[in-house]
Parts: C-alpha cells; structure tokens; sequence
C-alpha cells in the first residue's frame, strides 16, 4: 500500500520522486506486492487450516519450510530485482524470469503436501479441498504459461502472444480466486458449524462453474484481438455467474448463521457480509464491462484499475481479513481486543474504499469521454480537470492504509502472543 500512495501522489505531483523512483518503477513494485498479499496469505490460511484446525498430520514439515524459504527468498530477490532494473518479464512478473523457477517449485511443493496430506486423511472431500487443490494445480501450470512468451513460437507472433500472455493472467488470478474463494466457504462452513454449505449441491455447482471460469473466463480481456464474438460473450457471461453464485451463497448462509454464532467470531462474520457488498457492486461494474461497445471506452482508464482495486482489495482482502481474524481467535481463544477501534477500522475501512472506488470511476469516464468524445483541449488540460478525483483517490487510499493497520493489530498482537507461548 506505501507503494500504491506514492504512486499515487505522482498523479499530483508528476515530478515527485520521478528521478529515483519514477510511477513505472513503483508499479510493478506495487503489483507485485498486493499479488503476494493475496497468495501469501491464502496459502498460509490453508496450511493453518489443515494442521491446526482440522488437526490433519502434513505429509512433511520439512517441505513446508523449504516452501516458506523459497518464497521468502525470492520475494527478497524480486524487490532487488526491481530496484537494480531488472525488469524483463511481463504484466504481474516484471522481475528477471529466471525467478520463477523457485516460485513454482514452491508451488509444486505446496502441491505435494497438500495432496498428500488430504489422500491419506480425508474422503468425501466438502468443495473447499476440491477449490484448494484445483488451485494449486492450475497455478502451476498458468505460472508456466505465462511464460511461453519467452519462446520465439510465441513471441513473433503478435496476435499469438498477446491472447497466450492475457488468457496466462486471467487464468493466473482465477487460481488464486479457487484459493480464497474456497477459504470463505471454510469460513462459512467452520462459523456455522454446519458442513452442508461446502457439500450441498450448490456448492459444487459453484466449485465446477469456477473452473469452467478459471479455464476460460479470461477472453473477455481480448476484445482487441480478432477473435470469434461468441468467445468473448460465454466467458463473461461464466465469470459473472461465478460472482452471482457466491454471492448467493454468503446471502443464505448469513440468513441462517446463528446470533451466538456471530459473537463467537464477530470479526470474521463481519469481513465475509463486507465480500458480499462488494461482490455486489463489483457485479454491476463488471456487466457493464461485458458489453463491448463500453468495454471500448474504459479499457484502459481508471475504470479498469476500479473494477481490480474492487476486486483485490474489496472481495479478496476482505476474505483473507476474515481468515486471519478466524486464525488469530483459534490461536488466542481469550484474546481481548478493542471493539470500538477495530469496528471503526472496519467501517472506515469500507466507506474509504467506495470513495476511492467511485474516485476512480469517476477519472475514467472524464478521461474517455475526453478521447472518444469532445476530444476539446489537450491532454494536460483533460489531466487538470480530473486533478481533483485524484486527491480524492490519494486521500481515501491513505484512509484505506490506515483503517486496515487499525484493524489488523489485533491480528498481530494475538501471532505475537503465540510467539511468544
């Protein structure tokens, strides 16, 4: 987030920072940040979840901290890698390709444990396990895949490497939306204490229409590349099914969740109806995108970087925030913590999100309506007059910096205490 806000401040001020730290600099350091974010804490999530909370004995304690090292390491060598200019690689991974080589034996890694431990522990898997192996499996081989661009079969080809390089990444956040998607099932499932909502019939109705999302909803990112129409409209229309299935699925199990249920883990209760508000209005953003004579006005603008700010920060960081308030309360089942602060993080942690988000929309729209339709003064002029939604945008993404820190100490401090026991 430090480095989304600096980002940021250079729409104010283009010439902050612009000879050490330019916006190009920091923004595959800021990418690559809110990335590891998603991944790094679903992955321990699951890793918790499996030894701790269903007490499965893992296959191998030693792989699960050559995996840890591994990431760790490489996350160092990527933040080098950015600040020494080694950028080569493509959207999502602009450090030096040879790093994922220890990324994905990390995942492979990651993978032999979990199936291991799961094949020997568990039958009748509810869909959250389905969810996290199909993850870790399909991140695998997208991780790959983002790479073929590396190979001449690929590169020389314009159109080839283009579909290859926006279906890679598509695909890429579908397996990391198998992970934290089936960590809100979980969730849900360990909340109500009822395992009906992970094996009914529509959850793995939910389960199998992902992956057919996973697969193939990533072709509505190629609206500019020659390809069949009924390609693009039957991947949108999958991904927005997705959405409207899981929302639907928050909504009965909210209805039927218990008042002492609730107040048994308020925190996490609290994040997963915050996922629902914003799955919801991800929705409406998102349909309007599916339409390709809009589509063509906001690819592009900062309507794009709303609808992922949206998603990244409005439905995965609330799932992951669930999770770990249900982890730091398993850990720390006495644990005290202020209410009144973390309720008024949480509530300024949403309303700061909308102000950004509608920011965000609202910059979007002047800009495209300034390319496509009055197409009246210059540029620098069109950039003046959306100045003021861009101090709205830095000053709710300092609100959203500080409500999140707000809310998380009481996570620190009960893995703290835990250290310290």
């Amino acid at each position: 987030m430090l480095f989304g806000l600096t980002a940021s401040f250079q729409y104010l001020l283009p010439d902050f920072l612009k000879e050490t730290v330019p916006f190009s600099k920091l923004r595959p350091f800021h990418v690559t940040s809110e990335t590891s974010w998603i991944v790094l804490a679903a992955t321990g999530s699951i890793y918790f979840f499996i030894a701790s909370v269903e007490k499965f004995e893992l296959f191998s304690r030693k792989l699960q901290s050559l995996h840890f090292i591994l990431f760790l390491l490489t996350g160092v060598a990527i933040y080098f890698s950015f600040a020494f200019d080694y950028t080569e690689g493509r959207e999502y991974f602009a450090f030096k390709p040879i790093l994922m080589i220890p990324i994905l034996l990390g995942w492979v890694l990651f993978g032999i444990n979990y199936f291991k431990t799961l094949y020997t522990n568990m039958k009748g898997w509810p869909v959250y396990f389905w969810m996290w192996g199909t993850g870790i499996a399909f991140m695998c081989y997208h991780l790959m895949e983002a790479h073929f661009w590396l190979f001449d079969f690929f590169r020389l080809n314009f159109i080839k490497d283009f579909a290859v390089q926006w279906k890679s990444t598509g695909s890429f956040t579908g397996s990391w939306n198998m992970l934290v998607y089936g960590i809100s099932i979980y969730l849900m499932s360990k909340i109500k204490k009822d395992t009906d909502v992970a094996t009914n019939k529509m959850a793995f109705f939910f389960y199998f229409l992902g992956l057919t999302n996973l697969m193939f909803g990533w072709a509505h990112h190629t609206y500019l590349l020659p390809t069949q129409p009924w390609i693009r409209y039957v991947a949108y229309a999958i991904s927005m099914t997705e959405w409207i299935v899981l929302a639907s699925i928050i909504y009965n199990w909210k209805r039927s969740v218990l008042k002492v249920e609730k107040e048994n883990h308020p925190m996490a209760y609290r994040f997963l109806l915050a996922t629902d508000f914003w799955i919801f209005i991800n929705i409406i953003l998102a349909l309007l995108f599916s339409i390709p004579a809009i589509n063509f006005f906001t690819h592009g603008t900062h309507i794009t970087v709303a609808h992922s700010m949206g998603t990244t920060i409005g439905i995965n960081t609330t799932i992951l925030f669930s999770a770990l308030f249900f982890i730091a309360q398993h850990l720390r089942p006495k644990l005290k913590m202020d209410t009144r602060w973390v309720m008024r993080g949480f509530v300024a942690f949403n309303i700061s999100l909308f102000i950004f988000f509608v920011s965000l929309i609202i910059a979007g729209a002047k800009r495209s309506y300034w390319m496509y339709v009055s197409k009246e003064g210059s540029f620098a002029e069109m950039q003046d007059s959306i100045v003021p939604y861009y101090i709205s945008f830095f000053i709710f993404g300092i609100g959203i910096f500080v409500s999140l820190l707000i809310v998380a100490t009481p996570i620190f401090k009960a893995f703290l205490q835990k250290i310290k026991t």
